[in-house]
């Protein structure tokens, strides 16, 4: 229902909390779905839908290693990536770097739109401090490859444990907190990812000496009246500038 009203480009889900049985019954009319079920236990999942009229492919960022739940999806014409993960609140450390790796491998990406529960709740976004060990490895991942992250209000009773994130200023805008979809207890995230992403302007000023006039200069520089270095020997003029 939501998708027929909105028209959605992408849908990302965390907490599926599917497995085979699911296989026949979760796919959409109008979208290619990409899905990562929880491997041998009940519960987590991520999926991810897109318009079928979108070119799109997984992308395989460090599968070889234990598996995490996150999709890795690139789609044509945005010459990025748009991804959707899930961090279990209880996730090893070493599970937590096979993710840090993958986005370090995603944000190489000229466009990269990353979403999903990473369950971070004592993370003060204002401040970028955090009160734990595993969410400040977080946040210098985060600092490490230049992300930023965009969503503002609390997500689930009080804590921002969904977040989005991207690696251009102005490329995600118009986001908007939801009502919570059936019986979770999520607010929805709504958020529209911009075709041209705004530019940051550099205030730095590159002189060009090659347009210089070089007789001028040495004119106004041979009016400056030269000191006497400690030999009583008149200090000389750059080589550059007396040939």
């Amino acid at each position: 229902m939501c998708t027929c009203l909105q028209g959605y480009d992408l849908i990302g889900i965390t907490e599926t909390w599917w497995d085979g049985s699911y296989d026949g019954s979760v796919g959409m009319e109008g979208y290619r779905l990409f899905r990562k079920d929880r491997q041998g236990r009940r519960g987590g999942g991520v999926a991810l839908y897109v318009n079928d009229q979108l070119e799109c492919m997984e992308l395989r960022l460090g599968m070889d290693e234990e598996p995490t739940e996150s999709l890795w999806v690139r789609t044509k014409g945005r010459t990025g990536t748009e991804d959707i993960c899930y961090r279990p609140p209880n996730q090893e450390d070493q599970v937590a770097e096979i993710l840090y790796r993958q986005i370090g491998a995603a944000s190489c990406s000229q466009v990269l739109v990353l979403m999903g529960d990473f369950n971070h709740s004592n993370i003060c976004w204002r401040d970028n401090t955090a009160g734990h060990k595993q969410s400040r490895r977080f946040l210098e991942c985060i600092d490490d490859n230049f992300l930023l992250q965009v969503i503002e209000e609390p997500t689930r009773r009080g804590a921002m444990l969904d977040l989005v994130l991207t690696n251009k200023e102005g490329l995600v805008g118009n986001v908007k907190l939801g009502d919570s979809l059936g019986c979770s207890d999520h607010e929805m995230v709504e958020f529209k990812i911009l075709r041209t992403a705004r530019r940051v302007h550099s205030k730095l000023t590159t002189l060009d000496f090659r347009r210089a006039d070089s007789g001028l200069f040495r004119d106004l520089l041979g009016r400056v009246p030269w000191d006497k270095d400690q030999r009583g020997s008149q200090a000389k003029m750059p080589r550059g500038l007396n040939g």
